[in-house]
């Protein structure tokens, strides 16, 4: 259940908030996402358009975590099962799980696979915090954080898990 506040305190944020806009402080938001049991966040440039799941094409003799081919208003997006990709089981074809198109800005037409879309998260309503044991330990994590209720949220750095090998190598 989400954590109620105050009218005073709405107001004091909204206050805050306001004045480090009028500062030019502010960041843009960023997009949450759950797969593999992890809840995960894309700075809102590099996150793309989010569609419901299409049909796949399969390519053979590539690695379980990629899933196939999907044609999004005529272009073709090579799809990752990103829960298989950081070690999780698979991710379950179900009425929430959404394609997240990301890559675009990079030249790469990709598609992440994931469990749901959580939507936008402020990083100022996040606090910093160490790296739990059993996070991916990748250059593509950047940081992590966790929320008001006790959430954790680990950071991509999209242009380097699309730059990572092991992303890239998607062949037997």
């Amino acid at each position: 259940m989400a954590k109620r506040l105050s009218l005073r305190d709405f107001q004091e944020n909204l206050s805050a908030r306001l004045l480090s806009a009028k500062r030019g402080e502010t960041t843009p938001p960023m997009l949450g996402f759950r797969s593999g049991g992890r809840r995960w966040l894309l700075e809102l440039p590099d996150s793309g358009e989010v569609v419901p799941l299409p049909p796949l094409s399969q390519v053979p003799l590539t690695q379980p975590w990629f899933v196939g081919m999907a044609n999004i208003r005529g272009g073709l997006h090579a799809v990752v099962d990103f829960a298989q990709f950081v070690g999780a089981p698979p991710t379950p074809r179900a009425e929430r799980s959404r394609l997240l198109l990301v890559g675009a800005r990079h030249g790469i037409n990709s598609a992440l696979l994931v469990e749901g879309i959580e939507g936008l998260r402020p990083i100022s309503a996040l606090q910093p915090m160490e790296m739990e044991a059993g996070a991916p330990r990748a250059t593509w994590v950047q940081a992590a954080y966790r929320d008001d209720q006790n959430n954790t949220w680990l950071h991509i750095a999209l242009a380097n898990l699309l730059q990572d090998s092991a992303f890239l190598d998607i062949a037997l």
